[in-house]
C-alpha cells in the first residue's frame, strides 16, 4: 500500500513524479487531439507547420482560460469520494499512478500506430477503473461505490458525438458544395502548392474555432487531472478554494438542508458517510483540517446528486439537492491560472512535436482519395460546434473522434468513399480504449492502493 505522509520526503517525490506523469500525458494528448485542429491548415499547406502549431496553441490557451472548468470536475466526479479525499490525509498516489500511467500507455501505443485515438476515452476509462477498483478494496456493490449515473451521463456524450459529426459533417459538406462553386474548394492539395487565398482564410478560420473549443474541453480534462495531483498529494495547501473562503456557518446551514434529503432518497446504503460528514460540518466546535472539510464536502455533493437523480425524489426536491451543490461546488472545484497554463502549454508542446502521423492520417488515411478543403472545413466547422457546445455544458467529447468521424462523413457525401481498413483501426482502438484502460486502471489501482 502506497501512504506518504503529507509534505515528507516521499510526498515530494511522488508528487514530482506524478507531475511529470500528468505533463507527459498531456503532452501525448496534443500528439492525439491537438493535431486535429492542425492537421487541415497543414495538409493543405495554408500554414506552415510551425505556424500552425503555435497558432493552435494560443487558441488552446485562450480557450481553456475562458472555458470555465465544468468538464474538469465531471471527470473528477465519476471518482468515490473517499479515492478524492483519502482518510487521514493520506496521498492518493495509487489513484494518481494508475489514471496517468494507464492513459499515457494507451495513448502512446495507439499514437505510434498513427491511429487517432481518443485521450478522452482513456481519461474516463481509467477514472472507471478506479472507481471498480476501489469498490473491490473496500468489499462494496458495484451498484453502490460507483457512481454509475455520472458515468452514463459522462459516456452518453463520449458516444452520440461520433455519428452526429459524421451526420452534421456530411450535411454541412453537402450545403458547401451546392452553394460555392469555387474549384479549389474541391482539389486536393499538391505538395508545395499555396492554396486559394478564400480557401487558405477559411481554413486559417476553421482551425481556429477548433483550437478554440479543443482548449474549452479537452484542456478543461487536463486541468481536471492537474488539480487532482495537488490536491491529493499536497491537501492542506489545494484541498480548498483560497478564493472562496470556507464559511462554516453557511456550510452547517447548507449541511442541515442536505440531511433529510439525503437520509430519504440517497439511493446507496453506504452513503452513511455523508450523514457523518453532515453531523462534522455542522458541528461549529469541530476543528477540522481543509483536507477534512473537503471530503466531507464531496461525500454530501455525492450524496445530493443521487438525490437529484432519482426519480422518487419531487421536482423541488431535486431543485434543492441541485441548488444545495451550486453551493458547495466552488469551494472544492476551482483551478488556479497557472494550472490551466501549464495544460495548455504541454498541449501545444505534444502538438508541435507529434502532429505529422495524425495529420497524414486524417488527409490521406480516411478516404480513398487524399482531403479536399471543403471536406476539411466542413468537418472543422461541425466539430467546432459540437465540441464548444459540450464545453460550456459541462460534458466531456472526443475531439479526434468528432473531427475523424465528420470527415468521413464528407468522403461520404462526396461520393469518394471511405478507407474502410483505415477506419476498422480507429473502430478497434475506439472500441477497445475503454475495456482495456478500465481493466488495466482497476487492477493498478487495487493492487498499490
Amino acid at each position: 500500500m502506497l501512504q506518504f505522509a503529507p509534505y515528507s520526503a516521499g510526498s515530494m517525490i511522488a508528487l514530482g513524479l506524478c507531475f511529470l506523469l500528468v505533463c507527459i500525458f498531456e503532452f501525448a494528448n496534443g500528439f492525439h487531439d491537438t493535431a486535429n485542429a492542425v492537421a487541415t491548415v497543414i495538409y493543405t499547406n495554408s500554414l506552415k507547420p510551425r505556424v500552425a502549431v503555435v497558432w493552435s496553441g494560443l487558441m488552446n490557451l485562450l480557450g481553456v482560460i475562458l472555458g470555465g472548468i465544468s468538464v474538469a470536475y465531471a471527470l473528477v466526479e465519476l471518482l468515490p469520494p473517499d479515492v478524492l479525499t483519502p482518510p487521514n490525509g493520506n496521498p492518493a498516489v495509487p489513484m494518481l499512478v494508475a489514471l496517468f500511467g494507464t492513459a499515457l500507455a494507451w495513448n502512446l501505443l495507439t499514437w505510434w500506430f498513427g491511429i487517432p485515438n481518443s485521450s478522452s476515452h482513456c481519461t474516463i476509462g481509467a477514472l472507471i477503473g478506479i472507481a471498480i477498483g476501489d469498490s473491490f478494496l473496500h468489499a462494496r456493490a458495484l451498484g453502490h461505490s460507483v457512481d454509475w449515473s455520472q458515468i452514463w451521463k459522462v459516456l452518453r456524450a463520449l458516444f452520440i458525438s461520433p455519428p452526429l459529426g459524421f451526420f452534421l459533417a456530411l450535411l454541412a459538406y453537402l450545403a458547401i458544395r451546392y452553394t460555392v462553386r469555387l474549384p479549389a474548394l474541391y482539389t486536393p492539395p499538391k505538395p508545395g502548392e499555396k492554396p486559394h487565398p478564400v480557401v487558405r482564410g477559411l481554413l486559417i478560420l476553421t482551425c481556429t474555432s477548433v483550437s478554440f473549443s479543443h482548449g474549452s474541453n479537452d484542456g478543461q480534462k487536463s486541468i481536471g487531472l492537474i488539480m487532482l495531483t495537488i490536491i491529493g498529494l499536497m491537501p492542506a495547501t489545494f484541498a480548498t478554494n483560497p478564493d472562496h473562503p470556507i464559511n462554516r456557518t453557511e456550510l452547517a446551514s447548507i449541511a442541515n438542508t442536505a440531511r433529510p434529503l439525503i437520509a430519504q432518497y440517497d439511493r446507496y446504503s453506504f452513503r452513511k458517510d455523508a450523514l457523518t460528514s453532515i453531523d462534522q460540518l455542522a458541528d461549529p466546535s469541530n476543528k477540522a483540517s481543509a483536507a477534512e472539510i473537503r471530503g466531507d464536502l464531496y461525500e454530501i455533493l455525492s450524496g445530493v446528486r443521487d438525490v437529484a437523480a432519482n426519480p422518487a425524489a419531487s421536482q423541488d426536491e431535486k431543485n434543492t439537492a441541485t441548488k444545495l451543490a451550486k453551493q458547495l461546488r466552488p469551494s472544492v472545484e476551482y483551478a488556479p491560472l497557472w494550472v490551466r497554463i501549464l495544460s495548455a502549454l504541454c498541449l501545444g508542446i505534444g502538438t508541435m512535436v507529434g502532429y505529422r502521423r495524425i495529420v497524414q492520417t486524417l488527409g490521406e488515411g480516411i478516404g480513398k482519395q487524399h482531403l479536399t478543403p471543403a471536406q476539411g472545413a466542413a468537418s472543422e466547422i461541425v466539430g467546432a460546434g459540437l465540441i464548444a457546445t459540450a464545453g460550456y455544458t459541462g460534458l466531456p467529447v472526443s475531439t479526434t473522434h468528432i473531427i475523424t468521424s465528420g470527415v468521413a462523413g464528407t468522403m461520404v457525401a462526396a461520393g469518394t468513399g471511405v478507407n474502410m481498413r483505415t477506419l476498422r483501426k480507429i473502430g478497434l482502438a475506439w472500441i477497445t480504449t475503454l475495456p482495456v484502460t478500465i481493466t488495466i486502471s482497476a487492477i493498478v489501482f487495487y493492487i498499490l492502493a
